[in-house]
């Protein structure tokens, strides 16, 4: 039996990422990926609305890297109170869940090309249903705009680089919010809102920084399965 070679590109990445996401000197690198971080997390919420039977009415993204998702709640499936708080998780994990998919697809180059078209098809139906901002269409149409161009070079190994990075990416966004995460309420427009830890405790039991604790945890979890399978060895 002869054992597949560990391959480290995964490593690399994840390093690489670390340095444009935190170093000073990349900030007009880190821009895109911050809004697209945006992207994941609001649709996020927006896709688990329709998923509990609400509605997803638009989304918008913000020049500052914030945003938001407008939906309207229902009972049809759950009560209220926890149709928004699975609302609330799911712009939470959704950059988490997404990542998974995209790490564990990055392991085969036939399932990173199919991938990736997928997440460009959904990122051009956001463009024409939901999203309602000038920032949110000039970053979403620019990553279209790349990722068909990668897919146009047919170069498999550039694909799935690109795959695996846009998963640890989507994962390790969620680290990088623990400000927000932490956070009870904020200001918005003049107006105080609370956040979406909150909301889950609001609409369950417990307390904000509970449920942050529980939804790091998850995520931590969905990241080292994903690794795991991606740098697991196989034989022949």
């Amino acid at each position: 039996m002869i054992s597949k070679k560990l391959d480290y590109t995964v490593i690399i990445i994840a390093v690489a990422i670390f340095l444009l996401l935190q170093l000073p000197y990349f900030t007009h690198i880190q821009y895109p990926f911050r809004l697209l971080g945006t992207w994941f997390h609001e649709m996020g919420h927006g896709l688990t609305a329709l998923l509990v039977g609400g509605k997803f009415n638009y989304l918008e993204i913000y020049s500052n890297g914030g945003g938001v998702a407008n939906i309207t709640v229902s009972d049809k499936l759950l009560s209220i109170s926890l149709t928004r708080a699975f609302t609330s998780a799911g712009g939470l994990l959704g950059p988490a869940i997404a990542g998974s998919f995209l790490i564990i697809a990055a392991r085969s180059q036939k399932n990173a090309g199919i991938l990736l078209r997928i997440l460009t098809l959904v990122m051009l139906l956001s463009l024409i249903m939901w999203i309602r901002s000038f920032w949110g269409s000039i970053v979403l149409s620019g990553f279209v705009i790349l990722f068909t161009a990668i897919m146009l070079l047919k170069n498999k190994k550039i694909v799935t680089i690109t795959v695996l990075f846009l998963g640890l990416q989507c994962i390790l966004s969620t680290y990088y919010q623990l400000d927000y995460l932490f956070t009870k309420q904020f200001e918005r427009n003049g107006q105080i809102m609370i956040s979406d830890t909150q909301n889950i405790a609001t609409n369950t039991f417990g307390t904000y920084w509970l449920w942050v604790f529980v939804l790091l945890l998850v995520s931590f979890f969905m990241l080292w399965k994903s690794l795991r399978y991606y740098l697991k060895s196989y034989n022949y």
